[in-house]
């Protein structure tokens, strides 16, 4: 009895790689930009997946882009060096003791857990950030937030390098200012302005929902950017999901192929995204 078990596990697995080969053709050299979230972070066992996940686009010829967010290693840490936080209509404050906090763990702390977690699943990851090779210029967002950038140059000259040598970048997202100064960048905006630069075939965010729900709660698998603007006008799009449609529009504008909103939290989620028929999440094209 075991046996046959064992014989319908090895059949379904043979039938998925058979079926997933037009994929696998499909993306075979394309630039896939994945922003990772805290949902990917939070356990030992979910960022051993993630890795392997990555290596295994790596493995098969795509070119996977991580750049990482850290808001909750951020937060834990400010709050264990006794550095206190100010806030302006729901937004941190970043000034210089907080910015040193924030490059420490995001830099240092969090790219360098990723880093080794790819490695040690058979990749060939490299850590950066946005500070690197001059790879992301930031102009100041608000004044009255600090040292928060928005991106207005990137140069991918170092990932695409990178890349042709191997290698998975994985971005902490920092930038450096016209006058060296070092800012914090929202860690969609960033995967957004990088996937753009490189005119990536797909811009993939992890979040902890399923994807873009339309007005009765369903997950829409397939939207255009209009349909978006649309849904927001509306107020159907709302809360943390607009920063995100944002960012996906931007990316798309910029020439990005399509973007994925798509739940990390879910097993191989970038997997059932780019290799199966159904996929995973909402995928926003252009008009």
């Amino acid at each position: 009895m075991k046996t046959q078990d064992m014989n319908r596990d090895w059949i379904a697995t043979a039938s998925t790689l058979n079926k997933a080969l037009p994929y696998l053709q499909r993306y075979a050299g394309a630039t896939v930009v994945i922003k990772l979230g805290g949902h990917a972070m939070g356990s030992d066992a979910a960022m051993e997946e993630f890795a392997r996940d990555v290596v295994l686009m790596r493995q098969v010829g795509v070119n996977p882009v991580i750049v990482h967010g850290g808001g909750p290693m951020i937060n834990a840490m400010l709050e264990r060096l006794q550095i206190p936080s100010r806030f302006v209509d729901g937004k941190r404050v970043t000034d210089a003791a907080t910015m040193e906090v924030v490059e420490m763990v995001l830099a240092g702390v969090v790219n360098k857990r990723i880093v080794q977690a790819i490695n040690g699943q058979g990749g060939c990851a490299v850590g950066l950030s946005g500070k690197d090779a001059g790879l992301i210029t930031c102009r100041e967002t608000d004044p009255a937030l600090g040292f928060v950038g928005t991106p207005e140059a990137v140069n991918p000259r170092v990932l695409t390098d990178l890349a042709a040598g191997e290698y998975i970048p994985v971005i902490a997202p920092l930038g450096a200012g016209r006058d060296g100064e070092t800012f914090n960048i929202n860690g969609d905006t960033a995967a957004g302005a990088i996937a753009a630069a490189l005119k990536a075939d797909r811009l993939l965010l992890l979040t902890d929902v399923a994807g873009v729900k339309n007005a009765d709660g369903e997950v829409v698998t397939e939207i255009t950017a209009a349909q978006i603007r649309e849904m927001t006008a509306q107020g159907i799009i709302a809360g943390g999901m607009i920063p995100k449609t944002e960012t996906a529009l931007a990316a798309i504008d910029g020439g990005v192929r399509a973007a994925v909103i798509l739940d990390g939290r879910a097993p191989n989620a970038c997997l059932l995204e780019l290799f199966t028929e159904h996929g995973a999440g909402s995928i926003i094209r252009a008009d």
